[in-house]
This record gives structure tokens, sequence and C-alpha cells, in this order.
């Protein structure tokens, strides 16, 4: 039996998160594992991927230095290879990724897929001005076209994803009223995320424009030749 269906939302976010945080190791001949690393102040969602496969896995600590201090990570690490080979099936390959992973190759939901990239490269929350935004980082052209679709699809905001001329990375962004949209699409109410995105996903939510503030049209600005 597989131990991933994507249409299941937690899978979906799982593979979302993995795409973006993930890393998938082969060894010499079957040898290999699969893991994420994150800050142990968002440790929970490790234990919450343990608990949704039927696989042996552990969660392991380890400490760092680096240019801001001293650094405490989990390591969630699976190395089962039918698990490992189902990654890669589904378009996680192994080694260097960032540019070239794409959307799944099976049925999936959207919605979790998409909250799994943004708990992953992504951020949530309000610019120095008070602005809800919610943006997505990624070297992948068909990542950046998923985000944008997704954007148009969901609060009608018109995105083009360009690659910056310094290192050719995506960035594509909703800010204000599709970004309140969006937010409350993105979490909904007991959801499988990082606590820190929803809580600012749920206060991105709540936003509303302010009095007086002149709305902007939703598709950007006029382009000319």
């Amino acid at each position: 039996m597989p131990h991933l269906d994507l249409v299941i939302p937690a899978h979906a976010y799982f593979f979302g998160f993995a795409q973006t945080d993930g890393s998938l190791y082969a060894g010499r001949g079957q040898k290999g594992r699969f893991s994420i690393e994150l800050s142990v102040r968002d440790e929970a969602v490790l234990h919450s991927f343990a608990a949704l496969f039927d696989v042996y896995s552990r969660v392991s600590y380890r400490e760092r230095v680096t240019n801001f201090g001293k650094h405490r990570a989990a390591v969630w690490t699976v190395c089962d290879l039918g698990f490992r080979r189902e990654l890669t099936e589904l378009g996680l390959p192994a080694g260097r990724k960032a540019a070239t992973v794409v959307p799944p190759r099976a049925a999936f939901s959207a919605r979790d897929y998409l909250r799994g990239l943004i708990d992953g490269d992504g951020s949530v929350g309000f610019t120095r001005t008070g602005l809800p935004f919610i943006s997505f980082v990624t070297a992948s052209q068909a990542l950046a076209e998923f985000f944008c679709a997704q954007a148009l699809e969901v609060a009608g905001a018109l995105r083009t994803p360009r690659p910056n001329a310094r290192d050719g990375v995506y960035n594509p962004m909703v800010a204000a009223d599709p970004a309140a949209s969006m937010a409350t699409w993105l979490y909904p109410e007991g959801c499988l995320a990082l606590d820190r995105k929803r809580d600012s996903a749920a206060r991105v939510a709540a936003w509303t424009r302010p009095a007086g503030m002149r709305a902007r049209p939703v598709f950007g600005a006029r382009r000319w030749t």
C-alpha cells in the first residue's frame, strides 16, 4: 500500500513542505534518507508528520553556531526505501532541487499543498506600513507559476512570475485585500500548519481596508509598450 495520497489534505501539505524544506539523499545502492530540519520552535509539525505515516522515523536535535549565534534545530529523518521512492515518483528529486521541483505528478489538494509551500519557503504577515501580505520565494518557475495561478483563482489577483536579476529567484506576492482573502482560504480552522504562520494568517485574514485608503486595481499596474 502507498504511504502518500496527496488528495488527503495533511499529505498534500506535507509534500509541499517537503519540496521546500525537505532534503532527499541517495546513497550507494538502496541506502539514503529523507529529512526535514527546523528550528525547535517549529518542531511540533515534525511530530505531526511522524504520526501521519506508518514508517519508522525519528526526531533528533542538534546545535549549530551561525552568524546569528547558537541555533538549536530539530531534525525529522526517514530512511524507509518505499517512502523515499514515493517521494521521488511524486516529484521530489534527490540532491539539489531548488530550481527543478514542480507541482505533484498525481492528483492533489491544491490548497493544502500551497500551504505547505508557504510554510516552508513563504511569509505571512504585515509590512512596516501595516499592509498584510503573503509571499513565496522559490528558484522554481513551475512553483512560482502555481502560486500565481492560485492567487488569481482564489483572490482575483493577477501576478506574473518573473525572476529577479541578481540570482534568478522568484518572489511572487499578494497584499492588502487579496492577501486577506488568500489567508482565509489557505489556513482553515484545524488545518495542519506551523503554529506561528497559522497565527499570522489569522491576523492577515481579519484585516479590513481602513476608511479613506485608496483601493488599487487588483490586476496591478497598467502595462505600456
